[in-house]
């Protein structure tokens, strides 16, 4: 088991092979963004029904990347899910490369992920002028262009990650604070030659 800082670490293929299916990783966001929802609450974010949804989310809870919330509030027939872990998942790539059903899985899940990512960023763009100048003077994109060996590249990924954790801890600890809204932080790190 992970310690409570670090991600869960994906070794099984069945497991990686969950978040193929594009749904399912659009739910889990929405679901950790969420804290707890039910599958009609999620169902109206997706524009699926609500029987759709229950099924993906049984899948991802099959795998054990999300569970039922104890304790929500509500009349009792409808489901309340919630992530297992707070520190979410990752994987390696070299631990799915020796197959080619591995290769393939990793090339689906991180090409998901990208498309994800850069949806909720577009969204953000086209929405920029509603949030106003507040938000939009702290928002960033930035680029940096480094020489780094692997090691170098490594030893930065968990400095980002350390700095993500701790901002991260600071908001739930002031989550009563007014002004407060999600932000998405994405920064990639990968090798190029130009």
């Amino acid at each position: 088991m992970p310690s409570k800082s670090e991600p869960e670490q994906i070794t099984e293929l069945a497991r990686l092979r969950a978040f193929m299916n594009p749904l399912r990783m659009q739910l889990y966001r929405l679901l950790y963004a969420a804290g707890s929802a039910t599958a009609s609450q999620l169902a109206e974010h997706v524009d699926g029904t609500p029987s759709l949804v229950s099924y993906h989310l049984r899948k991802l809870a099959e795998h054990g990347f999300v569970a039922h919330a104890d304790g929500e509030n509500g009349d009792g027939r409808e489901r309340w899910w919630r992530v297992s872990s707070e520190e979410g998942w990752g994987f390696r790539d070299s631990d799915f490369a020796g197959t080619p059903e591995g290769a393939a899985a990793v090339g689906a899940v991180t090409r998901g992920i990208l498309d994800t990512r850069v949806a909720q960023y577009r969204t953000y763009l086209d929405q920029k002028s509603a949030w106003g100048k507040e938000w939009t003077d702290a928002s960033f994109s930035s680029e940096w262009m480094l020489d780094l060996t692997p090691a170098e590249l490594g030893q930065m990924s968990d400095e980002f990650e350390a700095l993500a954790r701790r901002w991260r801890e600071r908001g739930r600890a002031a989550e009563a604070a007014e002004g407060r809204e999600h932000v998405s932080v994405h920064l990639y790190g990968f090798p190029f030659r130009p």
